[in-house]
């Protein structure tokens, strides 16, 4: 069965010690491989496909780096990624050796293997949260990266701070015969999915899959269960699928939060999925988990 974009990883991360000096050993050895990250687009080598596993000289154009990060190793080579500024970008585009795009248009075309989406996956969210966590969230002194960049330490008043991950809910509710899917103005015209939304402090992914269900469409759940989860690097979140059951019908739609929800057919969804809605409406691509999440309730696939 494939797997949501993001969710393999081959990667060994090394996260029971992060050697301090593993960045410093790493950075500039021969054989290590580099994630370059260009404010948040990655700069691929092409091919069919082409691979984010870039060598030294493959940064060499990219100008002034900002952070570096040990993430691991991948069958013994050591993994790096590096942080440049957005306009670096700009300095790839014209050199047909590389690729440059969005990390979600990476996943939708498959420029990368598999495998490699997760690498980019955790590049991009551990270097975002470097750009985004320079100053103390205690004393408001800036902070510098330690422990191989997986640690942010103020000098001023001893706090450590660590990346963090975001965790969403996100829910196939069924009720019978039925689903219900919704969708957001920034949606493609005609598509639904899976409702969504951030867990709060304290909160069970139960209560928080009831919570958002009832805030966002009015439609009570009760029995809910896990189905898989994925990362989501947009920009550091983990996605947790669940399928839920739901246990009314009346929609009271929050218009803030949704343009639009409705209950569709087991039979409808099989068409959103296969592209052949008479209404043109569609279903998200197999790069979500709300994708997969629709097929498992369609057809009663395992995770």
């Amino acid at each position: 069965m494939h797997l949501p974009a993001f969710s393999l990883n081959p990667l060994v991360r090394h996260s029971v010690e992060h050697p301090a000096d593993a960045l410093e050993r790493h950075r500039n050895e021969p054989g290590t491989a580099h994630l370059l990250i260009a404010g948040d687009i990655p700069i691929l080598r092409a091919g069919e496909p082409g691979t984010a596993l870039l060598d030294a000289a493959g940064l060499s154009r990219a100008g002034e780096l900002f952070e570096d990060v040990f993430l691991g190793t991948l069958e013994g080579r050591p993994v790096v990624a590096t942080l440049a500024s957005p306009s670096a970008a700009d300095l790839y585009r014209d050199d047909p050796g590389f690729t440059v795009t969005d990390l979600r248009s990476v996943a939708v075309r498959g420029l990368v293997p598999p495998e490699e989406l997760g690498l980019l996956a955790t590049a991009k969210s551990v270097l975002d949260w470097h750009r985004r966590h320079r100053f103390c969230a205690v004393c408001g002194t800036r902070t510098v990266p330690a422990q191989s960049g997986f640690r942010r330490d103020c000098g001023s008043c001893g706090a450590q701070h660590f990346p963090r991950t975001d965790p969403v809910v996100i829910m196939l509710v069924a009720r019978g015969e039925f689903c219900l899917l919704g969708r957001q103005s920034r949606f493609l015209p005609g598509m639904y999915s899976c409702l969504a939304g951030f867990l709060e402090p304290a909160e069970t992914i139960e209560d928080a899959v009831r919570r958002e269900t009832f805030e966002e469409a009015g439609v009570r759940v009760g029995a809910v269960r896990y189905h898989s989860s994925q990362p989501w690097p947009f920009p550091s979140s983990l996605m947790i699928g669940c399928i839920a059951e739901a246990t009314s019908e009346e929609l009271n739609v929050d218009r803030e939060e949704l343009e639009d929800a409705r209950w569709f057919s087991r039979d409808e969804v099989k068409l959103m999925l296969a592209g052949r809605h008479p209404a043109g409406l569609s279903a998200p691509q197999p790069i979500a988990i709300a994708h997969h999440l629709l097929r498992a309730w369609c057809y009663a696939e395992s995770p």
